[in-house]
């Protein structure tokens, strides 16, 4: 999942460089949600994995 999350952020930046915005910006706001969404599965992993 975190790969998803980098390869729309590379997306983002790249849609940026070549000034399409709206394209970039979608791409970021999946990016940000992708890496919230692993942050998240990591921490329940951290805590119920241990048992």
């Amino acid at each position: 999942m975190l790969r998803y999350a980098l390869l729309f952020f590379i997306v983002a930046i790249i849609a940026a460089i070549f000034g399409f915005g709206g394209i970039a910006g979608t791409s970021a706001w999946v990016a940000k949600i992708l890496v919230f969404v692993f942050l998240v599965l990591f921490v329940v992993s951290l805590i119920f994995g241990r048992g």
